[in-house]
């Protein structure tokens, strides 16, 4: 039997580990499946006799040596910060490693060991980063071998409540980390190029500067700019592209609205507020409220952002439960983000009936033979369930399906790295549209600007 190690079996493990023992008799595998909860990591090996819980604590150094000797590949389902540990050994003891997350400065530090000793270290083969890697290559790499020049690119991802399960005046629900999305665009300015020309977005300004896209059969969306889209310009070979910008994608209406806790100060995460363990929720939104001896936490709410109360905006507001004065916070020093996070998802966790959806999208604008042309590509995923959700599918599959790759030899290249080659993106793409991951392609007149347009 060849055994794979996964780390961390929180729900984005869910499908990755379904797909492997699915596949365990056939491909002769044995998962040993390693958890700091050994009652989590026994929940998901449903039984199956192919695999093995274990309590792994991947700060016990022994502990996690023992559980990487005995593997033939190692998969870190760990938070990105956790996985340098688990790389280092897995470079002393000589083994390949699978990580959903992004490369960073201390794993990319060990590509030399790594190509030194002959192993793959395949990182951000999730979703995004993972799935929009290699959606977008191969477009890019089947322009590339016409002989056609790349004009621009870009690409959105979002992470959504399915239209069957979309139940309030957000069109939002949770379906990832909530940290993550109060935190969202922070940091810095966000950076791209249009038309050759570099462009900055000031958090301030981030959710007021949005586009619409159009999906067939799912509507209207928009999008805001990620926090830096040159990040992968020269991964993707796009050094000399005109036009480079990459963001999340919301319903229609999300981002303004949103903007409505950034003007009240509500996502900063930089301070802690008093007494905060007792505070309830309409004491929360007047303490960033100016002082009025007659006006209402609402009048003056409304005053400060603008909004009349007929506007949706503020129905959007009241949906939250925002002024209500019986609930209370009960977070001990907590700060703005992190009491935000927590009104938001008394409203906006998803019910055990509830399905997620993802959404990616795709734009190449290029130049063959003298003719510029463009490229659409979307991807609509609907999740099955709370345990299979569209997230835990298109970050655990792919993950998965790379890990048996390697396994299998099919992967050969070393180094620590991204799924950007065809070994890797052509067998996984076309095994993922199998499980309901299609992009569908289709040629569009091409929607650059203008050589004279002011930008």
């Amino acid at each position: 039997m060849r055994t794979i190690l996964i780390i961390g079996a929180g729900r984005s493990a869910s499908s990755l580990i379904h797909y492997l023992l699915n596949k365990s008799e056939k491909e002769n595998l044995h998962l040993v499946i390693g958890d700091l909860s050994l009652a989590l990591a026994q929940k998901k090996t449903n039984n199956h006799p192919n695999a093995t819980a274990i309590a792994l604590d991947i700060f016990d150094a022994n502990q996690r040596k023992e559980a990487i000797v005995k593997a033939d590949i190692v998969i870190s389902m760990l938070p990105a910060h956790l996985h340098i540990e688990v790389a280092r050994d897995c470079v002393v003891y000589k083994k390949n490693l699978v990580t959903a997350s992004y490369v960073s400065d201390a794993m990319q530090e060990l590509d030399e060991a790594v190509k030194e000793n002959n192993l793959i270290f395949m990182n951000e083969i999730g979703l995004d980063p993972g799935v929009d890697h290699m959606s977008a290559m191969k477009i890019i790499d089947e322009i590339s071998d016409k002989g056609g020049k790349m004009l621009l690119f870009e690409s959105f991802c979002g992470g959504l409540v399915a239209p069957e399960s979309d139940t309030n005046r957000w069109n939002y629900k949770f379906t990832w980390a909530p940290r993550n999305v109060v935190l969202a665009g922070q940091g810095g300015a966000a950076k791209f190029i249009q038309e050759g020309t570099y462009k900055y977005i000031p958090y301030c300004n981030l959710f007021r500067r949005t586009e619409f896209l159009e999906v067939e059969d799912y509507g209207r969306f928009e999008a805001y700019s990620n926090r830096d889209s040159l990040k992968y310009r020269s991964v993707y070979g796009l050094d000399d592209v005109l036009t480079l910008y990459r963001g999340t994608i919301r319903r229609v209406g999300f981002s303004k609205a949103w903007n409505m806790f950034i003007q009240l100060g509500m996502t900063d995460d930089s301070y802690v507020m008093e007494d905060s363990e007792n505070m309830s929720y309409r004491q929360y939104v007047n303490s960033f409220l100016p002082y009025h001896p007659t006006d209402s936490v609402e009048i003056k709410t409304r005053l400060i952002l603008k909004i009349d109360q007929d506007d949706i905006m503020w129905d959007k507001l009241l949906e939250l439960d925002l002024f209500n004065d019986n609930k209370i916070v009960g977070l001990k020093n907590a700060t703005p983000a992190q009491i935000l996070e927590k009104i938001l998802s008394d409203k906006w966790t998803l019910e055990s009936d509830d399905k997620d959806m993802i959404v990616m999208y795709h734009k190449f604008g290029y130049e063959l033979n003298g003719v510029k042309k463009q490229i659409d590509s979307k991807m609509v995923c609907i999740g099955e369930d709370q345990t299979y959700t569209a997230m835990a599918k298109t970050v655990g599959l792919p993950v998965a399906m790379a890990t048996l790759l390697i396994l299998n030899g099919k992967i050969t290249t070393p180094g620590v790295q991204l799924p950007i080659r065809k070994e890797v993106y052509l067998p996984i793409l076309k095994e993922l549209e199998e499980y309901g991951v299609v992009f569908k392609e289709q040629a569009m007149t091409y929607f650059g600007y203008k050589p004279d347009a002011t930008i």
